[in-house]
């Protein structure tokens, strides 16, 4: 094996497993299945196609059959890839990341809650985002600082579509951060106390995130303050981080709603949960 095909092993390696956490044992499965069913493929096409063939049916095997099972051995279980009882992932590459994995606790909590939603407004889907990978506790769930037990998920906010004035199930942002609902004037402005103090990465999503779609959605306020409110009754939850603007103007008042600090990133375009 060449020295540059070395290196791009190797960076295919940290890279899966940073993003999926079982990216990269997978990879190296793949590549000791291919060596062994490779000399019997004689078409020089199929050649070429094959080795990704391998690794996405065994990569889409260990996330969908064997991670599950043995996630539960570290407390961990996986959120729907669908929607159930009110809950779904906004994005499918979520779960296939495997950047679903809560505590049982949570888990538990966050189906309360769609339940809960859906009863008070029917047709809503509660929109789940990152929670953890499915194993160890400490393995880092980039670009978060603290999704790393299993213990914390964070939840879309609600919209309303200003085209039909109706509640939707939609969120302006393909991946549920980076479109936020500002300040106001008059407002508390931790934004930009928090840039002025130096730290740029406050607000870096909203640099990266195209905004075209934010003016075609209304932030809901009343079925986002059911959402919170709904979680702050929730036993085993202990934080829940949304800007401190945003609890103002809902009129928030749980003692579990806390500010995150500067050195996280900006709340206002999604909620923050996490228990005990």
């Amino acid at each position: 094996m060449r020295i540059a095909q070395i290196v791009l092993l190797i960076i295919s390696l940290l890279l899966l497993t940073a993003l999926t956490q079982v990216g990269g044992i997978v990879l190296l499965a793949s590549i000791g299945l291919w060596w062994v069913i490779k000399k019997r493929i004689r078409k020089t096409w199929i050649r070429y196609v094959a080795p990704v063939g391998v690794f996405c049916a065994l990569y889409l095997i260990a996330t969908f059959v064997i991670v599950p099972p043995i996630a539960r051995s570290y407390g961990r279980i996986p959120l729907s890839m669908f929607e159930n009882e009110g809950l779904a992932p906004l994005n499918a590459w979520t779960c296939i990341l495997n950047r679903n994995y809560v505590r049982r606790e949570l888990a538990d909590a966050t189906m309360d809650v769609a339940r809960k939603m859906t009863v008070k407004y029917p047709g809503t889907v509660v929109h789940y985002l990152d929670a953890a990978f499915p194993f160890i506790d400490g393995f880092p769930l980039p670009p978060h600082l603290s999704h790393n037990d299993g213990k914390r998920l964070d939840l879309s906010f609600h919209y309303i579509d200003k085209k039909t004035g109706e509640r939707s199930n939609e969120c302006p942002s393909f991946i549920g951060y980076g479109i936020c609902e500002g300040p106001r004037k008059g407002e508390e402005d931790m934004p930009a106390a928090c840039e002025s103090k130096g730290y740029w990465q406050y607000s870096y999503l909203q640099s990266i995130i195209p905004q075209d779609n934010k003016q075609l959605f209304e932030f809901d306020r009343e079925r986002t303050k059911s959402l919170v409110y709904y979680f702050s009754r929730e036993t085993d939850v202990s934080k829940i981080f949304i800007e401190p603007h945003l609890q103002k103007r809902l009129g928030l008042t749980s003692p579990k709603i806390k500010f995150h600090g500067c050195g996280a990133v900006r709340h206002d375009d999604h909620v923050h949960v996490q228990v005990y």
